[in-house]
């Protein structure tokens, strides 16, 4: 059973809601959302992705972990269970989080699981710090401003994240590949940028 299984993310976004007396519209201006959307996320009627998530948190002040239960102190050391992970899904995918969402210091490790023709979307990525990719399984092309480097298993692909990148599943499988952005900014959140939105 996945986390998105065991956590109700509508009934922890309300409860967020209603603790700072926000109603859904004053939310929705906040954060940039519609308050259809809202309403959609808050019955469980849809699943917000990552980024959704992150404007969400930030709207309310509060730390994305809030989402998933109590509040977590951040901490120096992370041990992390592989049924512990977090689990959302996002659009032809699953975004599992390695405990960078808990770890004190400036590091967000993460699995993507990507069906075939998955991509990052049609604007580039771009933010603060460095980018790091490890092919598991499948395959993965980068581009990274002009060029373009298709992972294998195995592979691994290591960049300056200020450079415009993109990526998509190339190949006829799933494919999953482990990503590490570090040595980001502190007011930047390169999660957010990084994963397909929807709503």
């Amino acid at each position: 059973m996945s986390d998105m299984d065991q956590v109700n993310i509508g009934e922890s976004l309300r409860r967020l809601r209603e603790a700072r007396h926000i109603s859904m519209r004053t939310l929705a201006k906040i954060s940039g959302l519609s308050a259809n959307a809202l309403s959609m996320i808050e019955r469980s009627k849809t699943s917000p992705s990552v980024s959704t998530l992150y404007k969400l948190a930030d709207a309310l002040e509060v730390p994305v972990t809030s989402f998933f239960g109590s509040p977590v102190e951040l901490q120096q050391v992370i041990h992390l269970r592989a049924l512990d992970r977090s689990r959302i899904p996002i659009i032809r995918g699953t975004w599992e989080g390695l405990g960078g969402e808990k770890f004190i210091g400036r590091v967000e490790p993460f699995v993507l699981t990507l069906e075939t023709g998955a991509d990052s979307g049609p604007a580039p990525l771009v933010h603060t710090g460095h980018e790091f990719v490890f092919c598991l399984t499948g395959n993965i092309e980068y581009k990274v401003e002009e060029s373009s480097f298709l992972l294998l298993p195995g592979d691994s692909l290591l960049f300056a994240a200020h450079l415009s990148h993109r990526w998509r599943n190339a190949g006829q499988d799933p494919a999953n590949v482990l990503i590490v952005l570090s040595g980001f900014s502190e007011s930047d959140h390169p999660l957010t940028t990084h994963i397909p939105r929807h709503t």
